[in-house]
């Protein structure tokens, strides 16, 4: 068994494509309508279809699909420029700041609240190298 990616429920399909598509500038590799699947194995859901598929009910919450219990990452070469882009789009958490184990990372809500970060590539090394910085 291995672990392929997680597929967040969102509550209109267009606006979150669009959002990943053009803020985060994602590609997408597959559309079906209610379910779309970026290049590099992130994908969405639309949540009341999704709800039908697994429970075989949609759930009479209202409240948002993200819950502040889940982290979407994603990667940037040039963290300073996706941020650049992203911050004027989104509520963001907090700007690019230095992590404890030296990685640079900004994190903001998507437009169904679910929390994304985006940090810089990081070689992981020994916890002594860590340690260093």
């Amino acid at each position: 068994m291995r672990f392929v990616n997680p597929i967040p429920f969102v509550r209109d399909i267009a606006r979150s494509r669009e959002f990943y598509e053009k803020t985060l500038g994602l590609t997408v590799r597959e559309d079906f309508g209610n379910f779309v699947l970026f290049e590099g194995g992130f994908a969405i859901h639309e949540g009341r279809s999704l709800e039908r598929t697994v429970w075989r009910e949609e759930l009479a919450s209202a409240e948002p699909y993200g819950r502040g219990n889940l982290l979407l990452y994603f990667e940037h070469d040039d963290v300073d420029a996706a941020f650049a882009r992203v911050a004027p789009h989104v509520e963001l958490i907090h700007p690019v700041e230095r992590q404890d184990w030296g990685q640079r990372v900004f994190r903001f809500y998507d437009p169904d609240g679910h929390a994304v970060e985006v940090g810089e590539p990081q070689a992981l090394g020994s916890t002594v190298e860590l340690e260093k910085r």
